[in-house]
């Protein structure tokens, strides 16, 4: 196994839901934010619930499910979920704001469960939680999602709609601000080389300031739906935030596929 290209646990801990779940909507359920908009628990449940035929009653993997947004609401819509995260304070945060029973995991989405084999119905990965190691193992993490649906069973990849998000580039901004002077400013870099958007964040909080870094691979969809091909998955398609076939207006690309 290679080494990770970033900190995930300084990365996805207490400060980010300070902040996030201060903005309208609530924090994302997972990924770094860089000024793309999100649309709430509901609004994702909506469209995942359409795009992947979703029923009371099916077996849906959350993965990287983050602090339980969608995860949390696709269980009060019947579904029985299941929800995986690396981070802990994500999970805490889950569980605290189920209002229906959910089962979470902590795990790491490269190397799931060995007896999850032909589990799942559904497997939703959203909002950015993909593409944050090497390619090979990106690959692999496609190659788990593989395993663990049922012969029959889709999943749909959330992500930044590639040439959306470049038009948008700038080298530094301000990710979120508090109305009490706390916030996160990022300086960016992409590199073209490996297709990796490498972020320097400071995060000021309290008066104090604390630096992280993290690293997200941004996917065209030819790529992604080549990737999923060869990982053995066929009707691959891409949705905008809409549910409409994707457009360079989108600011998301929902990739889904079935196995």
């Amino acid at each position: 196994m290679t080494a990770d290209l970033f900190d995930a646990t300084a990365m996805y801990e207490e400060d980010y839901l300070h902040f996030f779940a201060s903005l309208q909507g609530g924090p994302p359920t997972h990924g770094p934010v860089v000024g793309t908009a999100y649309p709430g628990a509901s609004a994702a449940a909506d469209l995942v619930w359409r795009l992947l035929d979703l029923r009371p009653g099916a077996e849906v993997l959350d993965l990287c499910c983050g602090h339980g947004a969608l995860a949390n609401e696709l269980a009060a819509r019947g579904c029985r979920v299941t929800g995986l995260d690396s981070s802990e304070v994500f999970l805490a945060r889950a569980r605290a704001d189920a209002g229906t029973e959910v089962e979470y995991v902590p795990g790491d989405m490269r190397r799931l469960p060995s007896d999850w084999t032909g589990r799942f119905d559904r497997i939703v990965n959203w909002t950015t939680a993909f593409g944050y190691f090497d390619d090979d193992v990106n690959r692999g993490v496609l190659a788990e999602i593989a395993r663990v649906l049922r012969p029959g069973g889709r999943v749909a990849i959330d992500l930044d709609n590639l040439p959306k998000f470049l038009a948008s580039y700038t080298p530094s901004r301000i990710t979120a601000a508090l109305p009490n002077g706390d916030m996160l400013v990022d300086r960016n870099h992409f590199d073209p080389l490996t297709a990796r958007f490498e972020v320097e964040r400071t995060v000021l909080r309290d008066g104090r300031a604390r630096k992280l870094t993290f690293v997200k691979r941004l996917f065209g969809f030819p790529e992604l739906r080549d990737w999923l091909t060869a990982a053995g998955f066929t009707d691959v398609s891409a949705h905008g935030e809409d549910g409409e076939p994707l457009t360079i207006a989108h600011n998301r690309m929902v990739v889904t596929a079935s196995r």
